[in-house]
């Protein structure tokens, strides 16, 4: 069920300890019908006989279901998301490339998804969580999380299943895209159709795929990860020494566009990074307020102060347009948005202060 594709892209060297469980088909937000889903998914921890201690976790653009390896040392024995205690379930969004549905799937005709694979919205990734939650038998989860996309995610959980779930933890995330968010991302898509390998997204079977492009993508991305004070104190204007005559920050974004290029489906970051452009919890339910006050479950909310991606003040409208929100939570890190990655005592204190609202 992996999605193995010879020159387009390659896959985790190690993927952890995937499962796979049909939901069937999915209907989307645009009317369009995705049939006989599959998602790959990991749980760590062990589930009670009441079904009681689950906790789902919602990875960001990049992740995947192995969530020990890209939010380390959060999870497991004595840990935030103690596996002693809790039974966590990390699934790979609907439209990744990671083992779930997406566009390098094999489609109903044998061929791949490719340019055909429909439009995803924020809302269509949780419909088929919900699935795939009634699948694998779960029905409450103490607490659902996850940073960025995940906590966009996170959020509609509240709103459209919050019957389902008895906390929400966003963290780096908003209610809404913002303009200057929806500017970067369209950046990052172009580049990548750009690249004459891209083929209009049907690269599958070609012998190179669109890397040139994703490489420009991700050194994109990362400069909106990060912060310019880390980039000056780090690297300055030093050259590399490597005798490359680039300069050594010139060289770390190389690095990070080839680390990208080896694991990532060039479609998949396309859907992903549109589905957030379209994020709005607001959008046919009156409004952001409207929507927000629909959430009746404690939601803890999480700014890094120094993000550039997502600013604190887009964390602050959460909490003042949510009467259930719990005041601000402010992490201090120099790395801006990645400091969901890497500030792993501040995140833990988040998670299990939120987990204690619920226990």
């Amino acid at each position: 069920m992996d999605n193995n594709v010879t020159g387009a892209w390659l896959e985790l060297d190690d993927p952890g300890d995937r499962k796979f469980i049909k939901i069937g088909d999915l209907k989307l937000e645009s009317g369009e019908v995705i049939p006989d889903i599959t998602i790959a998914y990991q749980t760590f921890g062990e589930l009670n006989k009441q079904k009681s201690n689950a906790v789902f976790i919602n990875h960001a653009m990049t992740g995947w279901s192995d969530a020990p390896a890209w939010w380390p040392g959060l999870i497991g024995p004595g840990k935030a998301f103690d596996t002693d205690k809790y039974f966590i379930v990390c699934p790979n969004v609907i439209g990744g490339c990671q083992g779930s549905t997406g566009p390098s799937s094999i489609a109903p005709d044998g061929k791949r998804w490719g340019s055909r694979f429909p439009k995803l919205t924020i809302r269509d990734m949780v419909n088929a969580e919900f699935l795939f939650n009634d699948a694998i038998g779960i029905d409450h989860y103490l607490m659902t999380t996850g940073p960025s996309l995940g906590g966009m995610r996170a959020l509609e959980w509240g709103i459209m299943y919050g019957d389902r779930v008895g906390a929400i933890c966003s963290i780096g995330s908003s209610a809404i895209a913002a303009g200057d968010q929806i500017a970067t991302h369209s950046i990052q898509i172009a580049a990548i159709e750009a690249d004459p390998n891209f083929a209009g997204g049907d690269y599958y079977e070609n012998a190179a795929g669109p890397v040139v492009g994703m490489g420009l993508a991700r050194r994109i991305a990362h400069l909106t990860y990060r912060t310019e004070i880390e980039m000056a104190q780090r690297f300055g204007a030093q050259p590399q020494n490597d005798g490359s005559g680039r300069f050594a920050v010139v060289s770390y974004l190389d690095h990070q566009a080839a680390k990208l290029q080896q694991r990532f489906d060039a479609n998949t970051y396309i859907h992903l990074t549109a589905a957030m452009n379209s994020h709005d919890v607001g959008r046919d339910r009156g409004g952001l307020s409207a929507a927000l006050t629909q959430v009746k479950v404690p939601v803890v909310v999480a700014a890094i102060d120094t993000d550039r991606l997502f600013p604190p003040r887009l964390q602050q409208e959460i909490v003042d347009l949510t009467p259930t929100a719990l005041p601000l939570e402010v992490i201090t890190s120099p790395f801006g948005h990645d400091g969901f990655l890497i500030e792993t005592d501040a995140v833990s204190q988040i998670i299990r202060k939120t987990l204690k609202l619920v226990d």
